[in-house]
């Protein structure tokens, strides 16, 4: 009877080790293309929603109004950086109505370090699961590695046991064996291509994000120097 060499009948002929070892890269393979696919669709709708947001932030309006607008509700990283400053201005203010330079230049502080913790945090929700592209592109290359060594063990057994080495005995049992390394490959290469790409891609968005906590931060500094109360 001709061996069944497909991918489905590869499977199915497998030991039950190498089995659990193609489930994990399947499983994982999956995984890494909803992370992937997740990732470029917020990447895009958070750039757009900065778009939006800078648009607003230089139409002239006042902070006071563009915040009172906004809610209090951040729908996106560089909102939230507004809105956390501007949280921290409105309880502020006040105390630097004095003029006491000193206050002002606390303030100055406190809005900055609001800002670069809320940058901290949002950018970690915002790239949460990359890390499993990472270690996907690490390890399952070894993953696969190791069912392919078990499985050629266990092929080599086989093969001791029916005394017989001709192609059509040693055949099934190596491509089943070589499988499990090209199911590690499917679901590592993916995953270290989507996780430099994406990397790069967030990398440019927290710089983005730096640089208008920057500008805000310079604005903020110019007006608390007219004026004490920063309106």
């Amino acid at each position: 009877m001709e061996a069944d060499l497909s991918f489905w009948g590869l499977f199915v002929r497998a030991g039950f080790v190498v089995k659990l070892v193609m489930l994990a890269l399947l499983i994982a393979s999956v995984w890494v293309w909803a992370i992937v696919i997740d990732k470029v669709i917020r990447l895009r709708r958070l750039n757009k929603a900065a778009d939006s947001f800078e648009d607003l932030f230089w139409s002239g309006r006042g902070f006071d109004e563009l915040h009172q607008d906004l809610g209090g509700r951040a729908s996106d990283p560089m909102t939230a950086l507004f809105i956390a400053a501007m949280h921290e201005w409105a309880k502020s203010a006040r105390q630097v109505a004095t003029g006491q330079d000193g206050l002002r230049v606390a303030l100055q502080e406190r809005l900055e370090r609001i800002m670069h913790v809320t940058l901290t945090r949002e950018m970690d929700r915002v790239e949460r699961n990359m890390t499993f592209l990472a270690s996907t592109g690490s390890t399952a290359p070894f993953v696969g590695l190791f069912g392919t060594v078990w499985g050629i063990m266990t092929a080599f057994q086989d093969i001791a046991l029916s005394n017989n080495t001709s192609l059509a005995v040693v055949a099934p049992g190596m491509a089943e064996a070589l499988f499990a390394t090209a199911l590690g490959l499917v679901a590592a290469v993916p995953a270290v291509i989507a996780y430099n790409k994406l990397s790069t891609d967030f990398a440019r968005y927290q710089a983005r994000l730096e640089g208008f906590a920057d500008e805000f931060g310079a604005i903020i500094s110019r007006k608390l120097a007219d004026d004490p109360t920063g309106r």
